[in-house]
């Protein structure tokens, strides 16, 4: 999740807007349980798009690029709160109660949690935490805050010990088919390499055999090419398209586009009926 408040140190956090915001580049890295308090979540990623309301948990798969879009709706805030599920306090778990780890999980990334009396009360029981974030909590009460939802989940749906407890490696993937699906998201190379199952050496090996230049280069000719086709196919402004392919300023955007294709983005657009060609 990107930049919500923390309330129990890199275990509990919240989430409170009043206007709607976009957060292009999400890396989920570790499991994310969120329940959503009111307002509309959205996550899209390369190959879903799954959305939750008021009162709807949602169960996150560690290891995802994902575009994350908060709406408040009917005049209420947007709130949401997230468990972060990280795997060693996961690994503590398997080895306290022997849960034997079984093979690498291949279902669905993201499950939508059913209604439960036990897990609502468990999130009602977050929100004192929230209301009073300044008061002074031990790292143990959020271990313990962890354990309880994670028990929760596993008696209410066996099935998701699998998902839980995954801890393999990441297999490797097609490397081209994977960048061409995700190179808009503004991620460090480094996890680029990890989220297709590689070190970034052998990373770094790989891209330069599938596409003949460094990853760095690749993925700056890549947004700039994509910019080019959206604002001389579909008319896109420059502003409204700059985050979205990757770039973190609109003066950068416009600085790269103009060195490559000697014009900036703006002098780009054609007028209804003209051509470049």
């Amino acid at each position: 999740m990107v930049n919500p408040t923390e309330i129990i140190p890199g275990v509990l956090f919240y989430s409170y807007l009043s206007a709607m915001r976009k957060d292009k580049v999400a890396f989920l890295e570790h499991t994310t349980l969120v329940l959503q308090v009111s307002g509309r979540f959205t996550m899209e990623t390369a190959s879903e798009k799954i959305s939750m309301e008021k009162g709807q948990m949602l169960l996150i798969h560690r290891n995802q690029l994902g575009e994350l879009t908060k709406t408040p709706l009917d005049g209420e805030e947007y709130q949401t709160i997230v468990i972060c599920l990280k795997e060693d306090l996961l690994r503590k778990i398997a080895l306290d109660e022997q849960i034997e780890i079984g093979n690498k999980y291949d279902g669905p990334p993201n499950i939508l949690i059913p209604k439960n009396d036990f897990l609502h009360a468990f999130f009602q029981s977050v929100i004192p935490y929230v209301h009073h974030p300044n008061e002074q909590i031990t790292n143990a009460m959020g271990i313990l805050k962890v354990k309880e939802a994670v028990y929760l989940l596993i008696n209410m749906m066996p099935e998701l010990k699998n998902f839980l407890f995954d801890f393999s490696e990441p297999y490797k993937m097609d490397l081209e088919k994977f960048m061409h699906s995700n190179f808009h998201f503004n991620i460090p190379v480094e996890k680029f390499a990890r989220l297709t199952g590689r070190s970034l050496a052998g990373f770094k090996r790989d891209f330069q055999k599938i596409f003949g230049m460094a990853p760095r280069h690749w993925l700056q000719e890549k947004r700039l090419t994509e910019a080019r086709r959206l604002i001389e196919k579909r008319n896109k402004k420059p502003s409204a398209i700059y985050l979205d392919l990757g770039f973190e300023s609109l003066a950068h955007f416009s600085y790269s586009f103009k060195k490559k294709f000697g014009k900036a983005p703006t002098e780009w657009i054609l007028e209804p009926g003209s051509s470049l060609i």
